[in-house]
């Protein structure tokens, strides 16, 4: 029930957003164990970049700003500088919001 009323408001969002090449959707999904991160091209149907994160010693939500971070760093690497945030039909606090913050550090805009 709570899955589905969340993949309802996936769609939702989805509907609006939509990466490019040079400003990719920065698709965000929690589990309970870890947090993954995905940079995808939405008119190629391509995704450029993956990336997951368990929790760590720290928490999970220190390991969401880790991941955020990285996985910026990786994103610059490859000369984009800015990104499409999606937060995959979850709030926009704890993990989620940990791993915008840790994407803006790295210096991508989102």
């Amino acid at each position: 029930m709570k899955d589905s009323k969340r993949q309802r408001r996936h769609r939702r969002i989805r509907a609006r957003l939509s990466g490019t090449a040079q400003r990719p959707r920065a698709s965000v999904f929690r589990s309970s164990a870890a947090i993954s991160l995905q940079f995808i091209d939405d008119e190629q149907g391509k995704t450029l970049l993956t990336f997951r994160v368990a929790g760590g010693d720290k928490g999970k939500i220190d390991a969401a700003r880790r991941c955020g971070r990285e996985a910026g760093e990786k994103l610059l690497a490859r000369g984009i500088k800015a990104a499409v945030f999606d937060r995959g039909g979850y709030r926009y606090h704890g993990r989620v919001k940990a791993t915008a913050e840790g994407l803006r550090e790295a210096g991508v805009e989102v």
